[in-house]
């Protein structure tokens, strides 16, 4: 070999060298949050800093057979919001659906444009579609992350509540698809699921499109909401309408190709477009993997990292996307509800975790009274003491009907009420009530999220006593023994559902909140009407056609699906009283239920042969189905709807409600029928 090619190799040797300098190595780094590993946890093993790549070593950890995929668009973005696309990845095939293994545990390495090496924090993003696997905020351990306050956030970014942000009126939701085309798509129609806190139910509400792509639905809402129209059918990788629409408002949106092929919303008008960046951005506080587990000891470390967690999270995502006063504010919005969610929905699992089993089923005592009475305590939720609870804009948050769900039916809560000898609807108890969540929530008055725990308290009685309170004069009318004296004392010792109504009502202070408990009371109160007619839809032939064939009788549909587990357990449990009902020529049982497949699976039609095998059964197609559940309104099964011979939907004070009271409820709605 001569001096020259010598020369020559050492040269190449000494390049090779260069273009590959490692200037950072971050051991074990740590993150802020796993994002959409549902069960399971992502993590950074090993950060390594090149000038000609970024290379991270990754763990997933999922149980054994779980399938997964990465695409092959993930990337990692810094503080500044650039982006360092993925060039390669060892270990797994992307865009392909991965096993886990025996062991639970997938290695693998990925490498990625270089990073700068001033760089400290930054973020592992799949892909930027919905449910993306995500780790936010790795960094290395040593470096000692600036977190702002809650304050700080709000104080920074001054924001003032319009004045008419409580109301009630139409949203409307409208636009175009460009370039849509049915069999291309693989959908025809989106679905959101919608529940507001004033109503009882949730809805779901079908966006149909039409063959050019253009759009429109129409709903009734309280207060503004974010929300969106979603499907399971995409083929060209977009499945999602996110919307943020106050009462009264239209939303006009045009969805198009952007620069990298991906469709994306555009929105034309409305608040979506006031906060398209926070739309945009899919601040993902709400998609935390099991932030909350352990004993209460563990969970006050677990909130106040969660926190901490958002609250650089917002920071973070509020610089990158340039995020306006109001973005900011329904940011901190959505962190509070996810704080408060993520610790009621704790309380109630582990509420679960620490009873006794007696075969299958729960028992009341518990195997660790330690956890129980810190479940009851109020100081174990100081956590929550600094969330605002008296800020409306937490009604925009998605999670803030379950939240509220969960907070009223808090055990630790209503059994302080029971400890008390009282009942949920009289004055003591209601006193009770509202003792112990104020305790828990840390503060010195009725909260509105306090009096809209009281509201939907009182939808959850009012039904029970209005037709407790029936049931109770007319079975004191066939009592031979008692003379009219006693019955009269009797009937005066009866809470009335007016004076029940009251004593909720005497503790709702808040104008709107007060002002819709009076709305709901004169609307259950007021039979004047039995029904509204059934409308003139498509998805209303099909109630058309059964009645057609069961005419002059009372049809209750039971709406229901194979994998709904109490769906079946009320079909099991009415299986002996079914026979009786047959026999009576006022009404007649009608089951629908949901199947991918025309005609049911072998499951649904083996189901149906044991146990519905006399009764009138259908079943429809998911997008069949969904469009019927926007028509009745509901978002839950199972459901149960009352359709009066000459076609008119049954309201809910006079509907047949299952199979429970079905004599009584019948008879009643015969009576009115009259």
């Amino acid at each position: 070999m001569n001096k020259q090619t010598i020369i020559t190799i050492l040269l190449a040797l000494v390049a090779m060298a260069g273009q590959a300098r490692t200037y950072k190595t971050i051991k074990t780094p740590v993150a802020m949050a796993c994002m959409n590993v549902s069960n399971g946890e992502l993590k950074a093993r090993e950060v390594i800093m090149r000038d000609t790549a970024t290379t991270v070593h990754f763990t997933i950890k999922y149980e054994k057979g779980t399938h997964f995929r990465f695409a092959k668009e993930s990337y990692l973005m810094d503080e500044d919001g650039n982006r360092y696309p993925l060039r390669s990845c060892e270990g797994l095939k992307l865009d392909s659906w991965v096993q886990s293994p025996e062991s639970g545990v997938t290695d693998f390495t990925m490498h990625f444009e270089p990073m700068p090496k001033k760089v400290q924090v930054f973020d592992f993003i799949e892909d930027d579609v919905k449910g993306a696997f995500m780790l936010l905020g790795i960094h290395d351990k040593k470096y000692e992350v600036a977190v702002p306050t809650f304050e700080e956030l709000s104080e920074a970014n001054p924001y003032t509540l319009p004045a008419d942000w409580f109301k009630t009126d139409t949203i409307t939701i409208c636009g175009r698809i460009e370039g849509y085309d049915a069999e291309r798509f693989g959908f025809t129609s989106m679905v959101c699921y919608y529940e507001d806190v004033f109503e009882e139910d949730q809805s779901t509400l079908v966006l149909d499109i039409n063959p050019d792509g253009t759009f429109e639905k129409r709903f009734i809402a309280s207060y503004p909401i974010e929300n969106s129209f979603s499907t399971r059918d995409s083929k060209v990788g977009f499945d999602e309408i996110p919307f943020f629409a106050c009462p009264s408002e239209t939303i006009d949106i045009t969805v198009r190709q952007n620069n990298h092929g991906l469709y994306e919303c555009q929105y034309n008008s409305g608040s979506s477009k006031d906060v398209e960046r926070w739309l945009k951005a899919k601040l993902v506080t709400g998609y935390l993997s099991n932030p909350l587990h352990g004993k209460f000891s563990e969970v006050k470390v677990q909130a106040e990292k969660l926190w901490q967690d958002m609250m650089l999270l917002i920071d973070r995502m509020s610089h990158h996307n340039h995020f306006s006063p109001q973005e900011v504010h329904l940011s901190l919005a959505s962190a509070q509800v996810f704080l408060l969610y993520s610790m009621m929905n704790y309380q109630e699992n582990h509420g679960w975790e620490i009873r006794k089993m007696d075969g299958d089923r729960y028992t009341d005592e518990m195997t660790d009274s330690a956890e129980w009475r810190a479940l009851k305590d109020p100081k174990s939720y100081e956590s929550l003491w600094r969330i605002d609870f008296d800020n409306p804009l937490l009604l925009t948050s998605h999670l803030i009907p379950k939240t509220i769900n969960r907070m009223y039916n808090s055990r630790g809560i209503v059994d302080n009420i029971f400890m008390c000898d009282a009942d949920l609807w009289d004055e003591r108890g209601i006193r009770q009530y509202y003792h112990s969540l104020d305790e828990t929530l840390g503060a010195d008055h009725h909260t509105l999220m306090a009096q809209l725990c009281n509201y939907s308290l009182m939808m959850m009685t009012f039904k029970y006593i209005l037709q407790s309170y029936d049931m109770s004069i007319a079975n004191l009318a066939e009592h031979p023994k008692l003379s009219d004296e006693q019955k009269h004392a009797f009937i005066d010792s009866l809470s009335t559902v007016e004076q029940t109504y009251n004593r909720f009502l005497s503790h709702l202070s808040h104008p709107y909140v007060r002002q819709k408990a009076m709305q709901y009371y004169d609307t259950q109160m007021s039979l004047a009407e039995i029904g509204t007619p059934l409308p003139d839809v498509p998805a209303a032939n099909l109630i058309r056609r059964i009645a057609a064939r069961y005419p002059r009788r009372i049809l209750m549909i039971d709406f229901w699906a194979m994998w709904c587990g109490n769906c079946r357990i009320a079909i099991e449990r009415s299986k002996n009283l079914r026979p009786d009902i047959a026999k009576c020529d006022d009404v007649k049982l009608v089951y629908i239920a949901e199947e991918k497949t025309e005609g049911g699976s072998d499951d649904y039609k083996n189901y149906v042969a044991e146990w519905l095998a006399d009764e009138e059964t259908i079943c429809v197609n998911e997008d069949e189905y969904r469009h019927l559940m926007d028509l009745f309104h509901f978002g839950a099964i199972p459901c149960y709807v009352t359709i009066t011979p000459d076609l008119r939907i049954v309201n809910d004070a006079l509907s047949i409600h299952g199979y429970d009271n079905f004599d009584y409820e019948l008879n009643r709605l015969l009576e009115r029928l009259k």
